[in-house]
C-alpha cells in the first residue's frame, strides 16, 4: 500500500511571519532623487549629506521613521490623504520593584495587563495633519492636530511643527486638559534626529479639583544604527507650573521594515497623552512597554 506524503502544517506563528515579511517586502520605496533624502533599504549606508526641503512628503526619510520619538512627537510629515495607525502598549509591571526572579517569572511585566493605546493619523491637507488617541489610562481620548510648517534643507537649519490637542478622560466625557505646542528637529544627516518640543498643558491638576498649568520642554532624539535598527531616547522636565513626580522618561530600540515600526521601549511611567507627561512619571519605576506603527502610504 502507497503512503501519501502529509503536507507540513502552517502554524499560526509561521502564518503571521509569512504574511509580515510579504507585506514588508511589497513596500519598495521609490528611488532617490537629487534633492530627496537616501530612502532606500539600498541607500541605508548613504553618507551624502540630503535636502529635506523637497516637495514629496512620501518619501521616507531615513532619520525621521516615525511620527512619535517614544511618547512625543516629531516632525515626520504626513502626506494629504494618507495615513497611519499606531499601536502603544506599556505594561503595568515595575522591573524596579521585587527581585530579578520575581520580575522574570512575572514575564518582566508581561503577566501583569497593560495600559493599550490606539492612535489613526490622517492626512487633512498638505503639511496638516489629525489625529484621534485613546488610551486606557483614565479611558481618555486626545484629538490633535499638527502643522509641519518648516523643514529642513538648504539655509534652513531645523524643522518646525506646531501642535494644538486636547483631551479628556471617561471617553472625554471629563477633565479636559487643552494643549499648545512646538516640535523643533534638526536632523545630521540619515543617522541622527534630535527634538525639543515645548508644550503647555491647561488643568493638568484635575484630578485634586485644582486649576493649573504646566509647561515641560520635551528633549528627544533617534540615532540608527543599522540599515534600519535604531535607538530612542526622550525626557521631559518641566519648567512651570503644576510639577507632580519626576519628569517622565523613557529610552529603546525599534526595528522599520518597510511601512511598518516596532519599538521595544522602557519609561518610568504609563503615559503617553501630553497631559499625562506632563504630569510625570512615577518615582522607582521602570516599565517594559513597546509601540507599533504602520503606514498607509
Amino acid at each position: 500500500m502507497s503512503v501519501i506524503p502529509r503536507r507540513p502544517r502552517t502554524t499560526p506563528a509561521i502564518a503571521l511571519f509569512l504574511a509580515l515579511t510579504t507585506a514588508a517586502a511589497a513596500q519598495e520605496a521609490p528611488a532617490p532623487s537629487n534633492t530627496s533624502p537616501a530612502v532606500t533599504a539600498g541607500a541605508a549606508d548613504a553618507a551624502d549629506p540630503v535636502d529635506l526641503a523637497n516637495d514629496d512628503d512620501s518619501a521616507p526619510v531615513l532619520a525621521e521613521p516615525d511620527f512619535r520619538v517614544l511618547n512625543l512627537p516629531s516632525t515626520l510629515r504626513l502626506p494629504r490623504h494618507a495615513s497611519n495607525f499606531q499601536l502603544t502598549h506599556r505594561f503595568n509591571g515595575n522591573l524596579r520593584r521585587g527581585s530579578l526572579g520575581g520580575n522574570a517569572g512575572n514575564l518582566f511585566g508581561l503577566d501583569q495587563g497593560a495600559a493599550v493605546g490606539f492612535e489613526y493619523r490622517f492626512g487633512v491637507a498638505r503639511h496638516l495633519q489629525a489625529a484621534v488617541y485613546r488610551t486606557a489610562i483614565d479611558k481618555a481620548f486626545q484629538f490633535y492636530g499638527k502643522y509641519d510648517g518648516v523643514r529642513q534643507g538648504g539655509a534652513i537649519p531645523v524643522s518646525l511643527s506646531a501642535l494644538v490637542s486636547v483631551e479628556g478622560a471617561d471617553n472625554f466625557q471629563e477633565r479636559y486638559s487643552p494643549a499648545f505646542g512646538a516640535v523643533v528637529s534638526r536632523m545630521a544627516g540619515d543617522r541622527l534626529a534630535v527634538y525639543a518640543t515645548p508644550v503647555w498643558v491647561h488643568n493638568t491638576a484635575a484630578l485634586l479639583n485644582v486649576d493649573r498649568d504646566t509647561v515641560f520642554v520635551g528633549v528627544g532624539g533617534r540615532v540608527r544604527i543599522g540599515g534600519s535598527v535604531y535607538v530612542v531616547a526622550e525626557v521631559a522636565p518641566r519648567i512651570g507650573g503644576y510639577q507632580p513626580d519626576e519628569p517622565a522618561y523613557g529610552f529603546g530600540i525599534e526595528k522599520r521594515a518597510g511601512g511598518h515600526l516596532f519599538q521595544l521601549n522602557f519609561n518610568n511611567g504609563q503615559g503617553t497623552t501630553f497631559g499625562q507627561l506632563a504630569r510625570g512619571g512615577s518615582p522607582n519605576s521602570l516599565y517594559l512597554g513597546f509601540n507599533l506603527a504602520r503606514k498607509f502610504f
